[in-house]
């Protein structure tokens, strides 16, 4: 019994042999972290807003990037296979990011737009995260969040300035 016992626990062992040590398993861990918070925050924002895709969604958007860039890593896959798995992530998410966007009964009214931009950048976030540029990640959030939040204000006022216009004359 002790022999068979020795070999499940063996079989086990090796089955979640990925993580050899504890070096391994903190840069996956932190890497994933990273991804997860990144992406929420991303996500917050647009749920604040309203929009459909909210943190969950964003979340998972870049936990999914993350660990598609952190496996083929792990096991050897050399650069250039590594940008067709990024390709096929881009075009991917692409299509998640297309089922966000609805057309209105207006013509020249399309929503969702930005939500799905929001979902690409989450994914590309992700992805940077999951290759351990830790600082761009972070970089590339701050930037998308001051977009989210200081681009709106910026068109209401041009907005504004554009009707102030119209309504004088000559």
């Amino acid at each position: 019994m002790s022999g068979i016992w020795q070999q499940v626990t063996s079989t086990v062992a090796s089955e979640f042999s990925d993580l050899p040590d504890v070096a391994e398993l903190t840069r996956v861990t932190v890497r994933l972290l990273l991804a997860a918070i990144l992406g929420g925050l991303l996500g917050f924002e647009r749920e604040q807003k309203g929009k459909a895709a909210g943190v969950k969604t964003h979340m998972l958007v870049a936990l999914g990037s993350a660990i598609f860039m952190i496996i083929p890593l792990q096991i050897g896959v050399q650069p250039a296979e590594l940008t067709r798995v990024m390709q096929g992530m881009v075009a991917g998410v692409g299509f998640l990011g297309a089922g966000t966007i609805l057309k209105a009964e207006s013509e020249q009214r399309v929503k969702g737009l930005t939500t799905a931009a929001g979902i690409w950048m989450t994914s590309a976030i992700g992805m940077t995260a999951g290759l351990g540029q830790e600082s761009s990640a972070v970089l590339c959030t701050l930037l998308a969040l001051i977009v989210f939040s200081v681009m709106p204000r910026i068109m209401r006022l041009v907005d504004k300035d554009d009707g102030d216009d119209e309504r004088k004359p000559g």
